[in-house]
């Protein structure tokens, strides 16, 4: 059995992510990370943390490893327009004659 001191018999404890929302009606914000051993601790750690001065209304937590994003090394062919499709795009529409509030 592994001594204490013995790194290989420590666990480490997961990475979560933070969002903080400063206030109602706006959105949760990217705040930091924290290592915690299970939600409920990432919760309370979190606002410890990034909601000292009570700047927060509300914290999220999710463990990094449940993340999945798109690589920021191929953002051109992943945010690219597809050809053909500039109907997704405002200037693909012109503005209607007599139409007061446009």
């Amino acid at each position: 059995m592994p001594s204490p001191g013995d790194s290989g018999a420590r666990e480490e404890w997961p990475l979560w992510e933070v969002f903080v929302r400063s206030s109602r009606g706006l959105s949760h914000v990217h705040a930091g990370s924290l290592h915690a051993p299970d939600e409920t601790m990432a919760v309370r750690n979190a606002r410890d943390l990034y909601t000292r001065r009570n700047e927060g209304v509300s914290v999220w937590v999710v463990r990094a490893s449940d993340i999945t994003a798109s690589d920021p090394d191929a953002k051109g062919a992943f945010f690219e327009s597809p050809q053909g499709k500039d109907f997704r795009h405002a200037i693909y529409y012109t503005k209607s004659e007599g139409v007061a509030h446009l």
